[in-house]
Formats: C-alpha cells, structure tokens, sequence
C-alpha cells in the first residue's frame, strides 16, 4: 500500500477512510491495481466539491478514465447509497439517536441543466429549465433518499415518488426490514397526497403551512431542516447545477456530497 498522504483539502484522512474502507473489496482478479481505492475516492471528492470536469483532474489523481470508470461502475451497484445509509445510522448513534429515524422531513429543489442530457424539463412555478432534486432527510438533516427527476413534474407527484423509492428501500432491509418511520413533514405542495401516503406507506404527512400573516422570510418548524441539507450541498460545486448527463449520476453527486459530510462528522 502506498504511503496514506492528503494533497488536497478535499482529501480522505485515514479515520475517515476507515469508515468506508470495507464497502471497497481489498483483492481483485486480474492485474496489480497501479491505484488505492483510496486514492481513487479522492479524485471522486475533488470533481464533486470543486465541480471541475472530469477530463479536468490534477494529474495527482489517477487518470481520469480510471476514476470515471469507477464512479461509473460503482453507481451501478447502487454503492454510493448504500454508503449514504450505514453512515447515517453511524452519525445519528453517534448523536445520542437511535439508528433509525422515526420522523423524516421532504422538499424539492429546481436547479438548471447544462446542455443536453435525460429527463429536463421546465418548472412552471419557479421558470427554472432542468430538473428537480427530491431529498428526504431526517432530524438532525442527514440524507435518507434523494430522486432526480424533470423540473416539470409537480412536487406531489414527485414527492409520491420519492417516497415510494424510500419505501422499497427500507424493504430491501437496508435498517434490516424494520421500519420506526412514521411521520413526515412537508409543505403545501404536498398537500394533495397526503392521504395516498398514509394508504400505501402507513406514514403521516403532516403539512406545515405558511402563516398568511407573514411577509418575506419565515423560519417555519422542521422544515427549516430540510432547507439547511440544501444549503449544505450547495456548497459543492458540482450540485451548483446539474451537470450530469442522466439522473442516476446526478442522484450519485447527491450521495456523494453527503457521504464527504458525514465522514468529518463520524470522525470529529
């Protein structure tokens, strides 16, 4: 193993790769890895936080096409949100919490599109071109699911199915089988399904509404906590936009960033 060294700011220290280093097998068939898995988790951070293309890596890294293949093959195992779950029960035992969350809280976001890709479209209420990141996060804002899809689907609709992916999750057992989940907050968008939630997930979809008194900003209960995880992840450069030719990569950039975040707060 080559020697463990940070280059650059967005870099693993070695209790942080501890953490994830068992996702990541030690042996291989074929030929000697000339690069670590560590090393190529580096170069994955580095695109993801400072949203340089991938043909645009230091040459510190691994070449880009390894890195990129990884990413890729990776995505396709589903790898990233699997990472994502086992780190969010680790910070939330961590923080005093059971492992599982019981309360959950949802809200979308439009971000614009760069040119060409799958699933973009216009969302009529904010006239933003691209496409909409779904995030359920729970109490203390750790991403629990997130699902990309065309800005021009409405939040309810998007939302149901959101919900509906987080559902099958938990089914695959990912907090092994056993579900604590049972409300979730929401704003008025959302409004229509609430009774299709509670019927097909046994959930409740409390509606946390807007006073009609207010004027400007208004720090509403529990919602805040959604909009704080979005801010979180505006502060990597590549989810300043969707930069990402399919939704599957973009809900991969989503994972990722909160994976780097909860690495620092596993090891602090």
């Amino acid at each position: 193993m080559t020697k463990f060294a940070q280059t650059y700011p967005t870099d693993l220290k070695y209790t942080e790769w501890q953490l994830i280093e068992n996702f990541f097998p030690s042996t291989h068939m074929g030929r000697p890895r000339k690069w670590e898995m560590w090393q190529i988790i580096n170069a994955i951070l580095y695109v993801v936080r400072t949203g340089c293309q991938w043909r645009m890596l230091p040459k510190d890294f691994a070449p880009w096409q390894t890195v990129y293949g990884y990413f890729r093959r990776w995505k396709k195992q589903g790898l990233w949100e699997r990472i994502n779950g086992a780190l969010v029960m680790k910070v939330r035992v961590k923080a005093g919490r059971k492992a599982e969350p019981s309360a959950a809280i949802i809200d979308s976001q439009s971000v614009k599109t760069s040119e060409g890709g799958e699933e973009r479209g216009v969302d009529v209420h904010k006239q933003t071109p691209g496409r909409k990141r779904h995030i359920v996060v729970e109490t203390l804002g750790l991403l629990l699911i997130v699902l990309v899809h065309s800005a021009s689907i409405q939040d309810g609709k998007g939302g149901f199915q959101t919900l509906q992916k987080l559902f099958d999750k938990i089914k695959r057992s990912i907090y092994n089988g056993h579900c604590r989940l049972k409300l979730i907050w929401a704003d008025a968008a959302y409004a229509y399904i609430v009774e299709e939630v509670r019927k097909h997930f046994g959930w409740k979809l409390d509606i946390v509404r807007r006073s009609d008194k207010a004027k400007g900003f208004e720090l509403l209960p529990h919602r805040w906590i959604v909009e704080r995880t979005f801010g979180w992840l505006g502060r990597y450069r590549r989810l300043s936009r969707d930069f990402e030719h399919t939704v599957s990569s973009s809900e991969s950039v989503v994972y990722i960033a909160s994976i780097r975040r909860m690495l620092k707060l596993a090891t602090n």
